[in-house]
């Protein structure tokens, strides 16, 4: 059958369309889902510095608030216009990491926030989207590129030049920028030879900086031997934590490692709670959740009525996707530990909000897809 447009609109808001109320239902479930399990992880240690046990939650449940309004604004605008804007913002987004270098706040041994008042933000987060926004713009207007091994490195400099800031403090977030920049590239190459040689030396400058800092070089050590290691106790919190979940887990709000013991339980290591709790099958409910979501994602990218949308949607599987597997595989110790949140569970402010208006680009391209009809 023919397929059609849904809206022929052509100004900056789109009004009707198709909604994906599919997508809309799972990242309200996961973000809900998320919030009961940092009220769980959080509440004995916002207690015991004299806080309300509910603290966490809040801030994170005030966070999401904003991330849904944001989310559904950007899912009322024409995501065609940003294209105009994606290299204003790749601007934007280098100049906030290099701020964030020489002004920003200090935490766990890294500089990575900028402080706003009581709001901590952190720019490589902000920057995710606007690489997503970027590359997919450049795979359309300078699709020529794509074709040489020279036009791809002139094609990527920009989001080069701002992952190689953000792996200054961060190399897992640039590791996921990374990933980001070759996924949509792989998608929009017709010569996959070029972007074989930009992954092998991606690969090898990120060996370099992981073997070249000392406390990186420690983690591969508290990876393969976390029992001996001095980097090696929350890796072996988070396993306990695991280990003593079973199939069904000890029940909702029953963990022992969140007492005390597993560091940044509601954060970066909430999947082990998730396993301590709910078990072995509350973390494969939660695994198919996001496989849930992301072949929603999958189904609106085929859908797409331009190239622009669909190189936006492989952007946005692929943050979600690497993100999920990193924080996975970290909390499991199949990769070495490194600083990355669940995405929509783990508490994080900046985070969330920024996800959530990812999902308000992929929302906007579903709005004037193509459906067979």
């Amino acid at each position: 059958m023919e397929k059609k447009r849904r809206t022929t609109k052509n100004s900056f808001w789109v009004k009707g369309g198709y909604t994906d109320y599919q997508s809309i239902f799972l990242i309200f479930v996961i973000v809900l889902f998320g919030l009961m399990m940092v009220y769980s992880a959080s509440s004995y240690r916002a207690i015991r510095s004299g806080l309300p046990g509910t603290y966490f939650m809040v801030r994170q449940a005030i966070f999401g608030v904003i991330g849904f309004i944001g989310m559904y604004a950007i899912s009322r605008v024409n995501y065609r216009y940003l294209s105009n804007l994606s290299l204003v913002l790749m601007y934007a987004a280098i100049a906030m990491q290099v701020f964030v270098l020489i002004l920003g706040r200090a935490s766990h041994g890294a500089t990575r926030w900028i402080e706003l008042g009581p709001v901590q933000l952190q720019p490589s987060e902000i920057a995710k989207p606007i690489i997503i926004i970027y590359m997919a713009d450049a795979c359309v207007k300078k699709s020529k590129y794509l074709n040489s091994i020279i036009g791809i490195f002139k094609l990527v400099l920009l989001p080069v030049i701002c992952i190689g800031l953000i792996a200054v403090e961060n190399l897992s977030t640039a590791i996921i920028c990374f990933a980001i920049v070759v996924a949509i590239l792989f998608v929009a190459s017709p010569k996959l030879f070029n972007l074989f040689i930009l992954g092998i030396i991606g690969i090898a400058v990120a060996a370099i900086l992981a073997f070249g800092v000392g406390y990186r070089s420690d983690r591969f050590e508290a990876w393969r031997h976390p029992e001996t290691s001095d980097s090696g106790f929350q890796t072996l919190q988070s396993l306990y934590a695991i280990g003593s979940g079973g199939f069904f887990g000890r029940g909702l709000g029953n963990s022992i490692q969140k007492l005390g013991f597993l560091p940044e339980s509601h954060n970066d290591m909430i999947f082990s709670v998730i396993c301590e709790e709910l078990g072995l099958f509350g973390a494969l409910v939660v695994i198919t959740l996001f496989i849930m979501l992301i072949f929603r994602f999958k189904f609106i990218a085929d859908g797409a009525i331009d190239s622009f949308g669909g190189f936006i949607i492989t952007g946005v599987i692929t943050h979600v996707a690497v993100q999920i597997i990193v924080n996975i595989g970290v909390v499991t110790n199949t990769i070495p530990p490194t600083g990355v949140t669940l995405p929509f569970i783990s508490y994080g402010g900046t985070s969330l909000i920024f996800m959530l208006a990812e999902i308000g680009l992929v929302l906007s391209v579903a709005r004037q897809m193509s459906l067979t009809e």
